[in-house]
């Protein structure tokens, strides 16, 4: 069988469409659990773009030692130098240089001839390649360029010796079978492929992106971009779930495996939940909350008889737990422990103390804890982020009949500062509370509040999105009551904010 390269662009591709901004810890935390997954490479970031993306590219490089490390770059030398300073530490660097085909955009973005740009690819591929071996050539806007112009500037991308060359769907315009013809063409004609990876990167504007990678696969590629929960650009990308698990459940059929480890894929998806405050739909393919649900009768008879009636994959294939082990507060802490590592949790020793001791303090309140309250709790960002701010405590007075107010004490450092703020209701004057103590007027872009399991002792959820001066960034809070889980949030995301 054919072995297809999961290629994940959701640093790069996936973190630089709205509501995904990551900060320096969560990228190194996606980073280490993509490499968990097995994925064959990271595109850690575009390091040209600004200084602390540079950064990222570079510790994740350090970080990262069984997954090659890739950086975007345009086909400029200032790109590629700005890439290479990134991902030179790595145990296997890679640059990746895109330059676009398609006559709209030779005509409209670059300002360059046809011969403009085959000129351009060799010389910026052989430019890449004096810093590094791994090169990777995409040619941008691919599914709405000249075919035969497509195959000359790949061509031109082999002969600068580029070993990696991208057929990108850059606006999800193509339907597969075009995708998959398009893929067979490149493949039957351009001059040296045999000898290169051919990679698909597809997007999802009209909801096909899955569809048209699976079918560049079966086209020739054997290279697959996507990312985790399908995040991207508009309307995103390839989900990296869909494509893994459709070359899993239909290898026979497509002739071809990846080495991904499937058990990962639920692990990864809510991480990428909790770092960016941002659920996936719960009918969401593979991840999704419905996505092993059951409720017509028929259905229901049907899985109990036979599970495969109506599930043609199995929800422990993809690492949703299967383990119905009761925690409570008289548990100990290997028990907790175990049941951590069975939700597909690695944490180092230290903060594997800080979440059980959290989770002691939770299970006083609660009789019994289920696994969404122990992926909550883990989750919760507000141990793991070097913040500057920390809830001590709050009181609030709310009512129909008098004005909300809240007294919140913060530490800052070696600081502790009260303030007390009137508002309409406990949650605006909890918030304007906080303001006064970091001295800034922060706008409040959404809010979420929701229980993590069912009951009336159900732990709530709090998910939100502040900017402050034109950053944007999500914040997240858990507890058991929805006030402090609401203020943890706020807190959570001034300090992503400060940071």
């Amino acid at each position: 069988m054919r072995e297809i390269k999961i290629f994940d662009t959701t640093l790069r591709d996936g973190e630089q469409a709205p509501g995904y901004s990551m900060d320096l810890h969560e990228k190194l935390e996606v980073a280490r659990q993509l490499e968990r997954l097995r994925v064959d490479v990271i595109e850690a970031g575009f390091a040209v773009a600004s200084p602390g993306d540079l950064a990222s590219v570079r510790q994740i490089a350090r970080a990262v030692k069984e997954t090659r490390v890739c950086s975007l770059a345009r086909a400029l030398p200032g790109d590629i130098d700005a890439a290479y300073e990134g991902v030179r530490d790595a145990v296997a660097p890679r640059i990746h240089i895109f330059l676009a085909a398609s006559p709209i955009h030779m005509q409209y973005k670059l300002r360059m001839t046809p011969e403009n740009v085959l000129e351009q690819t060799a010389a910026m591929v052989a430019y890449a390649k004096k810093y590094c071996d791994d090169v990777q050539f995409s040619a941008e806007d691919a599914t709405r360029s000249d075919w035969d112009f497509l195959v000359r500037v790949y061509e031109a991308a082999i002969g600068a010796g580029a070993l990696t060359i991208n057929l990108p769907d850059t606006v999800g315009y193509a339907y597969p079978n075009e995708m998959q013809e398009l893929t067979a063409y490149v493949m039957a004609r351009t001059k040296g492929i045999e000898k290169v990876t051919l990679s698909v990167h597809c997007h999802d504007d009209l909801g096909l992106a899955t569809s048209n990678s699976l079918a560049g696969v079966l086209g020739g590629a054997t290279q697959v971009e996507c990312t985790v929960n399908g995040i991207g650009e508009r309307a995103g990308n390839a989900s990296l779930e869909e494509i893994v698990m459709a070359l899993h459940t239909r290898r026979s059929y497509f002739q071809a495996r990846c080495r991904v480890e499937t058990q990962q894929i639920y692990r990864t998806s809510r991480l990428l939940q909790s770092v960016s405050g941002v659920p996936v739909p719960p009918n969401k393919a593979v991840v999704g909350a419905n996505a092993f649900a059951h409720e017509s009768g028929i259905h229901q008879h049907g899985v109990m008889a036979e599970r495969t009636t109506y599930e043609i994959m199995t929800p422990a294939s993809v690492g949703l737990p299967q383990n119905k082990m009761v925690l409570g507060k008289h548990s100990g802490r290997h028990a907790f422990e175990e049941r951590l590592r069975a939700l597909g949790f690695d944490l180092a020793s230290q903060d594997m103390q800080r979440a059980f001791e959290r989770f002691k303090v939770l299970a006083d309140k609660k009789k019994f804890i289920q696994d969404a309250d122990l992926e909550a709790l883990v989750e919760s960002r507000e141990d793991t982020l070097p913040g500057m701010l920390a809830l001590e405590s709050f009181v609030i007075n709310a009512g129909s009949v008098i004005d909300g107010t809240a007294i919140i004490k913060l530490r800052m450092g070696d600081k502790v500062v009260q303030r007390v703020a009137m508002g309409d209701g406990p949650v605006d004057a909890s918030f304007k509370a906080i303001n006064e103590i970091v001295g800034e007027e922060f706008s409040l872009e959404s809010y979420q509040l929701g229980a993590v399991t069912e009951g009336g002792d159900a732990m709530g959820e709090c998910v939100l999105r502040l900017s402050l001066r034109g950053r944007s960034v999500s914040g997240r809070g858990v507890s058991t009551d929805v006030i402090e889980a609401t203020i943890k949030s706020y807190i959570h995301a001034i300090n992503k904010l400060m940071a």
